[in-house]
């Protein structure tokens, strides 16, 4: 990985960052709304594509793991050809795939599609790297924090989308590909590379491997409670995954410059991070899918419904992304982290106890806004600041690929719950997984949080 400079030591540093810091931060809200706006349309999708609703949760589900394998491969190539080239490469597929997806009249052509949408979730790490080069090092927390705030308001803002176009998929994706379109060129006038690129070679054998463990994992989750968990399909899956994820250590034990460090994923610095990213990725795809897809089928509620019952999320992911800054500069990054994976946690539990009203889908939906609004502003911040300076964007990569596979899981886990309990009786237990997620993703960040404090003030860091 590329060697970055203290902050603030660039030429560049009298320049004004934060017109550029802004625009990143738009284009992130981008990333996370296109895969949020699929959700409450996948019910459309069965419908007009006449497929199996496991069929087209293969829209969201790809989409996520492309994005799991892009991460880090894009942050690589970042460091190799310049962050600011690869964010906008991002871009243009995201309007490619968009474009694409807003055509297509199977669900072959729209899978497609949202393959080249998930090359934009790199942008997140891509962009911390790119900001942690512009800003000076007191201002750092308060850049990272409104990118990753303001990726929580996106992922809201893609269910209201939703809804507004009363569930047409194709106006969906228009205004994605539009708004794509206006972010790639804020960027290109407003972002510029202050770190010189370094010469490497990108880990493909890493990337593939990464790839088919998870599609392997992931497919026998989704398909055990319809085809047998004991079933010859489901184990052989099982051991197909467990066979290509040890391939896939021992390659990036070895390998000189690897997709993955797989050292970063237990370093005592960020372990706490990793952990609690991943979860709060699970229980947050988790929770916003079930209470889609409960409001439909309970309440009978329109996309537009939907996206009402899922408005007070959004909102409070756009006032707590306003004052992200003052959060960081005032309280922990693992303080936030883990109060907004608890009160996350608790939005699902609400609705494990109670969920025989719509007034309950408001509760759940403010609590968790004001969950993921905390904890995304602050998980950036808490992946990074206990390592070296030149390990950042490794350490932000890492953390950003978890989440990304954290949220993969969600459409595997729900689609096996619901094939072994069919009907609204499945539906607790998918709101229980994911208050599980986020309570144990609370635990992980303050324990881990308070121990790398604990190291701080009695000597240095681990490194």
């Amino acid at each position: 990985m590329a060697t970055l400079v203290a902050p603030g030591t660039r030429e560049t540093s009298s320049r004004n960052p934060w017109p550029a810091v802004v625009s990143l931060a738009f284009a992130a809200s981008i990333a996370a709304l296109q895969n949020t706006a699929v959700v409450p349309l996948l019910p459309v999708l069965q419908r007009e594509l006449n497929a199996s609703l496991p069929a087209v949760t293969w829209t969201l589900t790809l989409s996520l793991l492309v994005a799991a394998v892009a991460t880090p491969l894009l942050s690589r190539f970042g460091d190799m050809y310049g962050r600011r080239r690869m964010i906008l490469g991002a871009l243009a597929l995201l309007v490619i795939g968009s474009v694409m997806a807003a055509l297509a009249t199977s669900l072959t052509w729209l899978i497609v599609a949202r393959v080249l949408q998930g090359f934009v979730s790199a942008l997140v790490p891509l962009s911390i790297g790119v900001v942690r080069d512009m800003l000076p090092r007191e201002q750092l927390a308060t850049g990272i924090g409104v990118l990753s705030a303001t990726m929580g308001f996106g992922s809201g803002g893609g269910m209201i989308l939703a809804g507004l176009t009363s569930g047409d998929y194709h106006l969906v994706f228009w205004i994605t590909a539009g708004i794509s379109l206006l972010a790639a060129v804020v960027v290109a006038f407003l972002v510029r590379d202050t770190s010189p690129p370094v010469k490497g070679r990108p880990d493909l054998l890493g990337a593939g491997l990464l790839a088919a463990w998870l599609v392997a994992l992931l497919l026998g989750i989704s398909e055990g409670g319809s085809w047998g968990w004991t079933s010859p399909g489901v184990l052989g899956l099982f051991a197909a995954a467990a066979l290509l994820a040890a391939v896939w250590v021992l390659v990036e034990r070895r390998v000189a410059e690897p997709l993955v460090e797989m050292a970063m994923l237990v370093h005592r610095g960020t372990i706490g991070a990793t952990v609690s990213s991943m979860l709060l990725g699970f229980s947050f795809f988790t929770l916003l899918t079930g209470m889609s897809a409960f409001a439909q089928a309970g309440f009978a509620a329109s996309t537009l419904e939907v996206g009402i019952y899922l408005l007070p999320s959004t909102l409070f992911m756009l006032v707590i992304s306003l004052f992200a800054g003052r959060f960081m500069r005032r309280f922990a990054a693992s303080t936030m982290v883990a109060a907004g994976s608890g009160v996350t946690g608790v939005a699902a539990l609400w609705l494990v106890v109670a969920h025989d009203a719509s007034v309950h889908l408001y509760v759940a939906s403010s609590l968790m806004g004001v969950g993921l609004g905390i904890g995304y502003a602050a998980l950036g911040t808490m992946a990074v600041e206990h390592v070296d300076p030149a390990k950042t964007a490794v350490a932000a990569g890492v953390n950003a690929l978890v989440r990304v596979v954290g949220g993969s899981t969600a459409g595997a886990v729900i689609a096996a719950i619901l094939a072994a309990r069919p009907g609204l009786d499945g539906y607790p237990w998918i709101f229980g997984a994911a208050a599980a997620g986020g309570v144990v993703a609370a635990l992980f960040a303050a324990v881990y949080g308070h121990l790398n404090r604990a190291a701080v003030t009695t000597g240095p860091s681990a490194r």
